[in-house]
Formats: C-alpha cells, sequence, structure tokens
C-alpha cells in the first residue's frame, strides 16, 4: 500500500473544510444547482410583465380634396352675415321712401272722403260708379249735369228723398238736365242726411262727389268758394258761424243761393 503524504493530506482537509463552511453560510432561498459540467449555477428569476396599454382609436381617414379646400377658405366673419342678412330688408325700406306719398286731402275734400267711405259708398259704390238699378253715381262729372248749382245738391243730399216726395217736390235738380233730369224717388231712396252728419260734414261729401270722385278738376269759382281748404264758406260752417238757413247773409258778397232746410226745385243750369 502507497502511503499519501502528509502535506497532500493535510491541503485535502483543508479545502474539504472551506466548502463545508462555504454551504453552511449560502442563502437557503437561492439554493445552487449544478451543471452538467458540475459548476454552480443561480436560476434565473422572471422579469415583471408591464401593464397592458389599450389600442387607441384608429387615425381618422384624410378629407378628400373638396372638403380639405372648403375647411381650407376663409370664413365670413358673424357680423358680416348679420349685415347681409338684413340687406333686403334695407332695400324695402329704401325703395319704399322713394315711392311719392299719396297727399291726404284736409278741409272740405278730406272730411268728405271720410264721411262717403262710412256713409255713402254702400249704396253709390266706393269709387262713386253707381249701382245699376240703384243709386246714381258721379263720374264724368255727373253730378254736376244733375246738380248745375251745389246749393240744390247740398239741400238734397241734406233733405232727402222722403221730404221732397212729402213736399211734392219731383226734381231736385236741373229740370233741363242732358238725358232727362233726375226725379225725386226713381232710383231708389236717399237718407236725408241732416240727423247723421254735421253741416261741414255734408258740404265735405258733395264736394268729395262732385270734385274727387267725379273726376272735376280742382279749381274755379266755384271750388274756391266752396270746397278749397280756405273756403269761407267752410270756414263758416266749420266754425258753426253760419248754417244753411242764413249761409246767404252771411256770406252775402259771394252772391250763393239760400240753402235753407225745407225742400226746393232746382234750379236750371245758367241761373
Amino acid at each position: 500500500m502507497t502511503e499519501i503524504p502528509e502535506h497532500l493530506l493535510k491541503r485535502s482537509q483543508a479545502r474539504k473544510a472551506g466548502n463545508d463552511a462555504a454551504a453552511a453560510s449560502a442563502p437557503a432561498t437561492n439554493p445552487a444547482t449544478t451543471s452538467a459540467g458540475g459548476q454552480s449555477t443561480v436560476p434565473a428569476v422572471a422579469a415583471p410583465k408591464a401593464p397592458a396599454v389599450p389600442a387607441g382609436p384608429p387615425p381618422p381617414k384624410p378629407d378628400i380634396p373638396v372638403v380639405a379646400a372648403y375647411k381650407a377658405r376663409k370664413k365670413i366673419p358673424v357680423w358680416a352675415m348679420v349685415t347681409l342678412s338684413i340687406l333686403p330688408l334695407w332695400a324695402f325700406m329704401y325703395i319704399l321712401a322713394l315711392r311719392p306719398q299719396p297727399v291726404k286731402a284736409s278741409g272740405p275734400l278730406g272730411v268728405g272722403a271720410e264721411v262717403y267711405g262710412k256713409n255713402c259708398a254702400g249704396c253709390h259704390g266706393a269709387e262713386g260708379a253707381g249701382v245699376a238699378g240703384g243709386a246714381y253715381g258721379f263720374v264724368d262729372g255727373d253730378a254736376m249735369k244733375t246738380f248745375p248749382h251745389i246749393e240744390d245738391q247740398i239741400r238734397w243730399v241734406y233733405l232727402g228723398t222722403a221730404e221732397y216726395s212729402a213736399a211734392n217736390i219731383t226734381i231736385p235738380g236741373d229740370p233741363n238736365r242732358e238725358g232727362g233730369p233726375h226725379v225725386t224717388g226713381a232710383n231708389g231712396q236717399m237718407p236725408g242726411q241732416k240727423a247723421l252728419q254735421s253741416q261741414a260734414e255734408i258740404l265735405g261729401a258733395v264736394c268729395d262727389v262732385r270734385y274727387a270722385l267725379g273726376g272735376i278738376a280742382e279749381e274755379g269759382e266755384e271750388f274756391e268758394l266752396w270746397c278749397s281748404e280756405e273756403s269761407p264758406v267752410w270756414v263758416a260752417l266749420e266754425t258753426s258761424a253760419a248754417t244753411f238757413d242764413n249761409l246767404h247773409t252771411v256770406v252775402a258778397d259771394k252772391g250763393i243761393m239760400e240753402i235753407g232746410s225745407v225742400p226746393k226745385a232746382g234750379s236750371p243750369a245758367g241761373e
């Protein structure tokens, strides 16, 4: 038997003692494993997983060229849109302002137009054309043909058919009228206005019938005396300075006929 030298035996013992100490001091939670080559290895620790991030919406599709051009062009400011929206109204008001406004008549004609519209148009027509088989018309100066003297027409309107019939007055106007005179009650009943209108309003209605509806020029001696805004007869009746009974004396210098308050036969033209 071969004897092992003492120095080799001591070396072996010392190595064994060092390995035992190393094994005793190694942590229990990380045990070493031996690979196929006899070497000690440490098992790998798995890395923590990163939290999952949800996927976002897909990117929008690019606009087609027409839409892109629309979005890129300059927009009209809000104040400009408001201005443009009121342009039609402004244009309408401008045109309306340029239109000549009708001149509203005043004096006898202004009052007379209102009286006629409320009290006479229902029988004689809104434009004074008359009604077939009914009330007479006034167009084309017909009222002046029937009553060449305005005093006769005023008296007729003031008293009406009933009082003329009661007084046996058959022709209230011109007895020589071209085409024949108008006979009392032959073409409907004329209601007397003395209880319905003032005497100034009756004068106004007669002026409206003779000139505005009759189509006669607003000029001449009769118009200035009876129907103009400065008419002395109108002023006397409007201010109650005169009545139909005394008008011919209040304005005696004008040479007018007496109207009075009783029926009278009409006067022929020229008298």
